[in-house]
């Protein structure tokens, strides 16, 4: 007897969380990761006191990601002493064997940011390379180079990843409920599996312009998980 092919569902980590009522909302819209973003010059950072008291709202099988930039190992080992089930995810320019030695010094799988330049220029980055690097990670997260790391809501040129990369990946950068649809359908068959990351596109708006930074609209959240129930559906109908 012939059986139709599992259809994949794509994992969703909401980032850069600082509120109680965030944190439920993400919970019940159905995410599977919440991060925290522990590097103080980002406008979304909270402590590790913070992040280990929001952190106990979340229930089992929801998964803490504790987002670093170019840490000290004592730094991390705080954290996660805190957060006993958090990963960790390095943002910064941590080297393979720095990631290793933070990873494995706290007993804990981590995920490694690729900054990939936006526009023509996202050509040139190496992704195959870069996860071959880095292939002790879990996975590598994709984000667009801006100034500073991360948060920046830039989204890159999807199209010109590598046709193949054996690696988990995590797409972020600019993703909305508009575009996370053609994110997967694009990126899934290149890679191990697919999941994706978003941020500034579920802030509440700002008045002025832009958006609250770390304050989450629980109907934005859903939308965005909607959409992304929406495209595995779409491409379950493909097999």
């Amino acid at each position: 007897m012939s059986t139709q092919p599992t259809a994949q569902r794509t994992r969703i980590k909401v980032c850069g969380l600082t509120r109680e009522q965030d944190v439920l909302a993400a919970v019940a819209a159905g995410v599977d990761a919440i991060g925290f973003v522990l590097y103080a010059k980002s406008p979304r950072a909270v402590g590790v006191e913070r992040a280990a008291q929001l952190a106990q709202l979340m229930p089992p099988f929801i998964t803490p990601v504790l987002l670093f930039v170019n840490p000290e190992p004592d730094e991390v080992a705080a954290a996660c002493a805190l957060l006993p089930t958090a990963l960790l995810q390095l943002h910064g320019d941590e080297s393979p064997q720095t990631c290793a030695a933070l990873s494995g010094a706290v007993n804990r799988p981590y995920l490694r940011a690729a900054r990939i330049p936006t526009g023509a220029a996202g050509a040139d980055f190496d992704l195959v390379k870069y996860a071959l690097d880095y292939s002790q990670a879990q996975a590598i997260l994709l984000d667009a180079h801006v100034e500073g790391f991360g948060g920046g809501g830039k989204a890159f040129n999807w199209s010109l990843l590598p046709p193949s990369v054996n690696a988990h990946l995590v797409l972020s950068g600019g993703l909305n409920a508009a575009n996370v649809g053609d994110g997967i359908a694009l990126l899934r068959p290149r890679c191990k599996s697919l999941a994706v990351d978003v941020s500034s596109a579920v802030e509440v708006d700002a008045p002025e312009g832009g958006t609250l930074k770390g304050i989450k609209d629980s109907e934005k959240i859903n939308q965005f998980v909607a959409a992304v129930r929406v495209a595995d559906q779409r491409l379950a109908g493909f097999n």
